[in-house]
């Protein structure tokens, strides 16, 4: 049931906008907040770093069935229970006395977080084909982008006024409201008969037939190597920011401002280029505005002392070119399923947070040294990312060809 002219039910951008926006959001809000952690926990800064990885992980272990699970009993009844879930252990975390419980439930978090990210993918895919499809997961990539942006702002500014305590309050808070906007909004977009079994023997095979296809695994990478190459100034930023760049914890709107200006901006584009440029063509713009992104940060960063702006302005140009080719290569990655959709969109989402718990627990720490450092891995993981997508077309053309 895949419908390209009527307009989607009213209200489903922004909700699912929203459940994608709550996991990166519930990553970047306290973030300002982890010196007072540690101080107040008695924890070291790679302990307080871990809740990260705590939280990153059973992301990506747990993405792995969100789909299959929504595949069998439907798109809007997970989501439901997967946010009373969050909310739940996020007022478990503004109540924390130890760091170990922290990791415990930044941990049940990411177990919890996944399913609206991988579900909205699906839910987009129910709904439409083609360039409609393309332009609104690029109209939700450019509205959740927002979430991002204003999480480390909001969370300095509870954590300068009230500790970091208040940040998971928070989150409780914006839980309640989502759940609530998800009950009266989101439809069932996955009808009866077109569900499929959780037998084990079917999931077994699926998940072999999606984890197996060439097709899929460049298009996956592409998609988690580009947003490393962004995510490990995120994962880094209390040390770019308040160690080299000398920035409080109310200032991270220097990073995470322009970051996701130039992401919601080149979502907008890759959107308005629905229909008019193929998938390819536009992601191939998204490669150019990435490559030249990464090289004037390789520029600026040896020819100039760590500094703002400077230090900070090839970031937005980046995610304009990552953001771009996103929603193409997401479409991408999950064509070659149709009647698993669900449990496509999990691999994917499995395979990216994997990426995202390297980065957080390794790539990052071992970088953020310097900004220098940084700035070449970001230009190395740009060029992997390309080269799996240029893979990733070569292959599809053989298959075509065939």
């Amino acid at each position: 049931m895949s419908q390209t002219s009527s307009p989607p039910p009213r209200g489903i951008a922004l909700v699912l906008a929203a459940l994608g926006a709550l996991g990166p959001f519930s990553i970047d809000a306290y973030l300002p907040s982890f010196p007072d952690i540690a101080q107040s926990l008695g924890a070291t800064p790679i302990e307080v770093q871990q809740t990260l990885t705590a939280y990153l992980i059973p992301f990506a272990v747990m993405a792995l069935w969100h789909g299959a699970i929504s595949d069998a009993l439907g798109r809007r009844r997970v989501i439901l229970v997967s946010l009373v879930l969050f909310g739940l252990a996020a007022g478990g975390c503004a109540f924390a006395t130890r760091i170990e419980h922290l990791w415990a439930l930044r941990a049940l978090q990411g177990i919890s977080a996944g399913a609206g990210i991988v579900i909205s993918r699906a839910i987009v895919r129910d709904l439409f084909d083609g360039p409609a499809a393309h332009r609104l997961m690029s109209h939700i990539a450019m509205m959740f982008a927002f979430a991002p942006a204003v999480a480390p702002m909001i969370g300095g500014r509870l954590q300068a006024w009230f500790g970091w305590r208040s940040v998971f309050g928070f989150l409780v808070v914006a839980t309640v409201i989502l759940l609530i906007a998800c009950w009266r909004l989101l439809p069932e977009t996955l009808p009866l008969e077109r569900r499929q079994p959780l037998y084990p023997g079917y999931l077994a095979r699926t998940y072999v037939k999606v984890l197996s296809s060439p097709v899929f695994l460049c298009a996956c990478a592409a998609l988690a190597l580009n947003f490393a190459g962004f995510f490990i100034y995120v994962m880094s930023a209390p040390e770019f920011l308040m160690r080299h760049l000398g920035v409080a914890e109310t200032g991270f709107l220097w990073l995470f401002g322009p970051a996701m200006a130039g992401l919601m901006a080149g979502s907008w584009y890759s959107g308005r280029l629905a229909g008019k440029l193929s998938l390819e063509q536009t992601i191939v713009r998204g490669y150019v505005v990435m490559a030249c992104a990464a090289l004037a940060n390789v520029i600026l960063n040896i020819t100039f002392p760590p500094g703002l702006p400077w230090s900070v302005m090839p970031i937005p140009l980046y995610t304009f070119g990552m953001s771009l080719a996103m929603p193409c290569l997401t479409l991408l990655s999950l064509e070659p399923f149709p009647e698993q959709r669900g449990l496509a969109a999990s691999c994917q989402m499995f395979l990216q947070s994997i990426g995202n718990g390297a980065v957080a627990g390794i790539l990052a720490p071992a970088l953020w040294g310097s900004t220098r450092t940084l700035a070449f891995g970001m230009v190395s993981l740009m060029l992997f990312g390309a080269t799996a997508a240029w893979l990733h077309r070569r292959l599809t053309s053989r298959r075509q060809a065939a």
